[in-house]
């Protein structure tokens, strides 16, 4: 990913572990777990701070892990994908909490049903995981094959949306079920 400028980086905890903000002067533009994260960018030269937007993004983020919000609605900066990166993390932002959608379904609605792989690889790259809702995204059989944030994560964002119903698979039974115990 490249940044027109440096963003601004915060930490700050989630029940999860830490989470990474970052914020240009036009959105938060990126949002990734400190530790067991895949896809981060180079951060060395991010100067620490906050701005309006990643003040707004932590609020948010506050209230949507207690339970009190359903919809965010902090501007985003997602700039720094390409356009068909964009337009995935486009349509990503349009499932509903608590529902989840597959790959091939977000390939169709961008007119495309041959992108499968094009739109894993896409999901997968989200900077903004939890607000751009990668992790309510899953395989046409309902398996969650993967999230960058760990598999263990994707089911407990999923557990607090209410989307406990889903038919979601994994290779490991019984890893699976002391998840959700």
């Amino acid at each position: 990913m490249k940044y027109a400028t440096k963003p601004l980086l915060h930490r700050t905890p989630s029940p999860w572990g830490e989470l990474l903000l970052a914020a240009t002067p036009q959105g938060l533009c990126s949002m990734w777990f400190a530790h067991g994260q895949k896809h981060l960018p180079d951060m060395n030269a991010w100067p620490a701070g906050r701005n309006a937007w990643i003040d707004q993004a932590q609020a948010q983020l506050e209230e949507y892990f207690a339970g009190k919000r359903r919809v965010f609605d902090v501007p985003l900066d997602l700039s720094a994908g390409t356009e068909f990166q964009q337009s995935v993390w486009r349509a990503i932002l349009a499932i509903p909490m608590g529902q989840v959608v597959s790959y091939g379904s977000i390939a169709h609605s961008l007119n495309n049903p041959a992108a499968v792989r094009a739109v894993g690889a896409a999901t997968g790259r989200n900077p903004v995981g939890i607000i751009v809702p990668c992790h309510r995204v899953v395989g046409a059989t309902g398996a969650l094959t993967g999230y960058a944030g760990g598999l263990e994560r994707k089911i407990a964002l999923l557990q607090l949306e209410g989307a406990n119903t889903i038919p979601f698979k994994t290779t490991s039974a019984q890893h699976l079920q002391a998840i959700l115990i």
